[in-house]
C-alpha cells in the first residue's frame, strides 16, 4: 500500500480522485481526504481545513467544473475549506448545519442546501445519497455513490485507526447504531476521511463494532479493580494497551462509554466518581 502524500492528486477509480490536505497528525493520520467525483460536472466531498495550498491544488484539479461541495460534518479538519472553495467556483454547498459548538466546530459553515437522511444529490450521470450517521458528531453524514456502491465515510470510519467519540456532541450508543445500520447498505468499498480505501466494508464495520464492545467490557471489568473510580483512574486500566501519551484522547471515548452505560443503568456517577451498579 503506497504512502499517502498530501497535495498529490490520486486516482481512486475511473470516477473518483483523492487529494489529501497537508494536515497530518495524531488525530488526522496522513491528513484529511478530499474526494473529487465525476468527469465533466464535478462534486467534491470534504474540502478539508482552511489551507491556501490545499485550496490551490483543489482548484487546479477541478478547473471550472465544480458544481457541488458536500461536507460530512463540521469539524475543523473537514468543512472550513468550503467557504473559499465556494467563493472561487460558485459551487453549491451541501451538508448538515453546525452541531452545538463544543470548540471543535466550523462556525463558518453555512450550507446552501441542508441534507437529511436519504436525501439524494443528483449530479447527472452519478448521484450521492446522504446517510445520517451520528456518533462521532451529531451532524455527521456519509455519502453513498450509488453507481459504484462506494461510501464516503468522513470520520465515521477511518482507515488505520479508531474514531474518537467526544461527548457531549459525540455519542457512543449512536455511533454503534450508525455502524450497525451500514451493514444494511449495498457496499463495495469505503472511502474514509483519513487513510486508504477500505475494500472489505462489511468486515471493517463488524470489526469496529466488536472492538467497541470489547472496550466496553473492559470498562465494566475495570470496576473490579477500583469501584468507585474517577475517569482518570479508569483510563489507565481500560486503555492499558494504549500508549499513555494517548490517554488524554482516550479519556473522551471512555467518557462516551460511561455515558452509554449510565443510560443503560449499568453504571452511575456521583460527584465525579463512577461506580458499577449491582
Amino acid at each position: 500500500m503506497e504512502n499517502i502524500i498530501p497535495g498529490l492528486v490520486t486516482r481512486v477509480n475511473d470516477l473518483v480522485r483523492r487529494v489529501t490536505a497537508p494536515n497530518p497528525g495524531m488525530m488526522t493520520g496522513p491528513g484529511t481526504n478530499s474526494y473529487i467525483i465525476g468527469r465533466d460536472d464535478l462534486a467534491l466531498i470534504d474540502p478539508g481545513p482552511e489551507s491556501a495550498s490545499h485550496l490551490a491544488v483543489l482548484l487546479e484539479a477541478v478547473q471550472d467544473r465544480l458544481k457541488w461541495i458536500l461536507c460530512t460534518h463540521t469539524h475543523l479538519d473537514h468543512s472550513p475549506g468550503a467557504l473559499a472553495l465556494r467563493a472561487a467556483t460558485g459551487a453549491e454547498v451541501f451538508g448538515f448545519p453546525m452541531s452545538p459548538d463544543d470548540g471543535r466546530q466550523d462556525r463558518t459553515f453555512a450550507p446552501d442546501q441542508v441534507l437529511g437522511d436519504g436525501d439524494i444529490v443528483d449530479c447527472g450521470y452519478f448521484s450521492l445519497r446522504a446517510v445520517h450517521t451520528p456518533g462521532h458528531a451529531s451532524n455527521h453524514l456519509c455519502y453513498l455513490l450509488e453507481e459504484q456502491r462506494l461510501l464516503f465515510t468522513g470520520d465515521h470510519v477511518m482507515q488505520g485507526s479508531t474514531v474518537v467519540i467526544s461527548p457531549p456532541d459525540g455519542d457512543m450508543a449512536a455511533y454503534l447504531e450508525s455502524l450497525e445500520r451500514l451493514i444494511m447498505f449495498p457496499l463495495a468499498a469505503l472511502a474514509p476521511g483519513h487513510g486508504h480505501i477500505i475494500e472489505a466494508p462489511y468486515e471493517e464495520v463488524c470489526s469496529l463494532i466488536a472492538h467497541r464492545l470489547k472496550r466496553e467490557q473492559k470498562v465494566l471489568d475495570a470496576f473490579s479493580k477500583k469501584n468507585p473510580a474517577t475517569i482518570e483512574a479508569l483510563v489507565a486500566i481500560v486503555y492499558d494497551d494504549v500508549s499513555p501519551r494517548l490517554h488524554a484522547v482516550a479519556r473522551r471515548s471512555l467518557h462516551a462509554h460511561l455515558i452509554k452505560l449510565a443510560r443503560e443503568k449499568r453504571v452511575a456517577e456521583t460527584d465525579g466518581l463512577w461506580n458499577l451498579r449491582r
